[in-house]
């Protein structure tokens, strides 16, 4: 029987993916349009993984270049600026708010991001989204960190959660801890191609899935 769900945030609870891919791209337009399509196509092959990884990523590998930590914060911060305001504003996936409304006291709810920590919990706030969740973590902790924290520290076993995500990184942090995965599906296809999980492509439909596991 689920007792609790993780949700990745950007992309399965909220419209939000196209906001961070644009962001990326104009952090980088300075370096020309193929650096771009390089930034961009990485971002999209690795949705989840966190954007402190992703700048060092494309300092060393694609623009061959020290990045400092003077660069390396002000990336941060205007990656920050760039996203914030644009993903408290972004519409909820199909039928997400509708299933928090209904079921967040009947199932624990969680929330594992790659976002900064501070930042996802001034998004969800500022979207008033808090009352929701008995949890919220984001980055630098690690997905599957995060999910086994989750089983520890509110005594669950692994056959009582479900990993809602859209990103490999998701499926990863579910498998790492025995944890059931639904994938959400949208413009992601490949990514889920040869992996064994369910599959959704909104949360219209969360509530009855969830029914029989």
């Amino acid at each position: 029987m689920i007792k609790a769900i993780v949700f990745d945030f950007d992309g399965v609870l909220v419209e939000s993916v196209d906001i961070k891919t644009n962001a990326f791209a104009r952090l980088f337009e300075g370096e020309g349009a193929e650096i771009v399509k390089q930034v961009v196509d990485y971002h999209l092959n690795h949705t989840g993984v966190s954007r402190f990884e992703k700048f060092r990523y494309f300092y060393k590998v694609l623009l061959k270049r020290e990045l400092t930590e003077q660069k390396f914060k002000e990336l941060c911060e205007r990656f920050s600026v760039l996203v914030v305001e644009e993903v408290v504003k972004a519409p909820y996936v199909k039928g997400g708010k509708e299933f928090l409304d209904r079921y967040s006291n009947t199932y624990k709810c969680f929330v594992a991001s790659a976002t900064p920590q501070r930042e996802i919990e001034d998004i969800i706030e500022k979207r008033k989204m808090g009352r929701y969740f008995a949890g919220i973590h984001g980055a630098p902790k690690l997905k599957s960190e995060a999910v086994k924290e989750i089983i520890e520290g509110n005594r669950l076993s692994a056959a009582e959660i479900v990993y809602v995500g859209d990103a490999m990184s998701d499926y990863s942090a579910a498998k790492d801890n025995g944890v059931r995965f639904i994938a959400r599906i949208k413009d992601n296809e490949e990514i889920f191609a040869t992996i064994d999980c369910l599959r959704i492509n909104d949360l219209s439909g969360l509530s009855s899935i969830l029914g029989p596991l």
